[in-house]
Parts: structure tokens; C-alpha cells; sequence
């Protein structure tokens, strides 16, 4: 597959690269952002995927998280993708910051016409997940995978679905279970239908519950003051299900902090080495 170039910037003595590529999954051109280390010009290294939140781009986490300089240390790399496809008009999908472009809420949707482009679970599990070892120096049996918000959800969603090619998941402010949040209940019945059942594939909570988690502790960071997070994120249920089923949950509080990316930036050097632990042994 081509892969094309967008930009390069040295950075921390590794490389902050953007590509674009044509996906045969979504059916349209996609973006995704690749940091590689320093140690990636001698040997393949392990990579850390991000997935934003709500309107996001690829860019949001490469410019605010602050990210690059403890990956080149650590020697990990980086791969975030965009958080929808784009540039396909399809009715409706820039009504609402909450649904269509920037809002895929990492699905595969099944309803027309959304099925047919809006399939981002099986983009980053599947297609990206092969492209990006097919075209640069990365250890593709060392992959972890966390994200913010909806990208949180999306982070834990596809860990606990394929906990064979995940080591470690982590995330800030995730959706904890979207069957239960207004935003994941608007989204949910446009992409998939009505019938709730199919839902719960895309629930943490529920995922928890069916799956059961193999892998090391589930780190989430949230801010106390995020003006979501009673009604759009709810932690304690995630909580619940994880002491219910014996799994190992450090749900950190962090006291007056937001949803923003100065909260993401303040704590992401935590995540980063978190990772580590489960990414740099072979």
C-alpha cells in the first residue's frame, strides 16, 4: 500500500512524522501521525497508539500531550490516527460536534450510509495495524494502546477485544461505558441501529464483564473538576465491574484538574512509563 508523506520535523532526536494513505477499510483517505525514536534507525521498536477524542485530529496529541520527549528516551513509538473519516460528505456528519466527522467513537458501524466509510475499529485493529510494521521499523508483537475520552473508550474497548495483541492499556477520561452516555447512545443508535444488545461490543463496562482482562493493570487518570464527568463518563461504573470480576484497576483521581490537554500533558510522562514496564521486554 502508498503511503504519502505530509510532513517531518526532528524532534527530541526522533522523527514526528504525518501520513496519509488510502484505506481500503474506510473507503477514503485517512491521516495518522508516527513518531519513531532515535533507537528506530538501528533496531525495530515498540509502539504506543493514541486515540484522540471528539473533534480531534491527528494533530491535537502530536502538538499539546508534550509525549515525543519520554518516548525517545524510552525508545517507543508513537502511532496516532485521525478519530474519523473525512472529505466523504455524508448527510448530517458535521451537524454536531457529537456525531459524524471527529465523532466515530472508534466503531464499525453496520447502519447506511455510515457502514460504508465508518468502520474505525477494523481501520486501527486491522488495516493500520498491519501498514504501519509493513512500512517502518516496528516490533509489532510490542504494542500497547491508550487514549482520551472517546479515544479512552476506544483504547479500552479494542485492548479488551484483542488482549493477544495489546500488552498494556491506559487512558484519561475515557466514555466507561457508552451504552450509558448520551453521547454514546446518540452515536450508537445512528451507527449500529436500536437494537441495544449490539451495543454492549462497544461498551468497557459491559466488555469487562463478558472478557474478563489477562493483561496488567488498567491505568486511568481523570480529573475531579471535568465538567463530563458525571453524566458523559462515569468511572464508578467501570469501577464496579472491575472489582466485580477481579480485575486490577488504579483509577487515579486527580484533584482540580479538567478534561483539556493541559490535564493529558501534566500526566502523560506517568502513562508513558507505564507502558514501558509491559513494552521493553521481549
Amino acid at each position: 500500500m502508498t503511503i504519502t508523506l505530509i510532513s517531518q520535523h526532528t524532534c527530541f532526536g526522533g522523527q514526528q512524522y504525518v501520513y496519509s494513505h488510502q484505506s481500503h477499510t474506510t473507503n477514503c483517505s485517512m491521516r495518522f501521525g508516527l513518531f519513531l525514536p532515535p533507537q528506530a534507525l538501528h533496531t525495530a521498536v515498540p509502539a504506543l497508539y493514541w486515540l484522540s477524542g471528539l473533534t480531534c485530529t491527528e494533530e491535537n496529541f502530536i502538538i499539546k500531550a508534550g509525549a515525543q520527549r519520554v518516548a525517545s528516551e524510552l525508545g517507543i513509538a508513537l502511532v496516532v490516527p485521525d478519530t474519523s473519516p473525512r472529505g466523504v460528505n455524508l448527510p448530517g456528519d458535521h451537524d454536531s460536534f457529537d456525531f459524524g466527522v471527529g465523532a466515530s467513537f472508534y466503531v464499525d458501524a453496520t447502519e447506511s450510509p455510515w457502514s460504508t466509510h465508518y468502520r474505525m475499529y477494523s481501520y486501527i485493529t486491522q488495516e493500520l495495524s498491519a501498514l504501519i510494521p509493513a512500512h517502518f521499523p516496528i516490533d509489532n508483537k510490542r504494542i500497547s494502546i491508550f487514549g482520551h475520552s472517546m479515544g479512552g473508550h476506544g483504547a479500552l474497548i479494542m485492548a479488551l477485544k484483542n488482549q493477544n495483541h495489546y500488552r498494556s492499556v491506559s487512558a484519561f477520561s475515557p466514555i466507561c461505558s457508552l451504552t450509558k452516555s448520551p453521547w454514546g447512545e446518540k452515536a450508537l443508535s445512528r451507527y449500529l441501529g436500536n437494537d441495544r444488545t449490539t451495543w454492549h461490543e462497544y461498551d468497557a463496562t459491559h466488555l469487562i464483564t463478558q472478557h474478563g482482562w489477562v493483561g496488567p493493570p488498567i491505568l486511568i487518570d481523570q480529573g475531579t473538576k471535568d465538567t463530563f464527568l458525571t453524566e458523559q463518563l462515569k468511572p464508578d461504573l467501570l469501577r464496579e465491574a472491575c472489582e466485580k470480576n477481579h480485575i486490577n484497576l488504579n483509577l487515579r483521581l486527580q484533584e482540580g484538574y479538567d478534561h483539556s490537554y493541559f490535564f493529558i500533558s501534566t500526566f502523560i510522562e506517568d502513562h508513558l512509563r507505564f507502558h514501558a514496564t509491559y513494552l521493553l521486554n521481549y
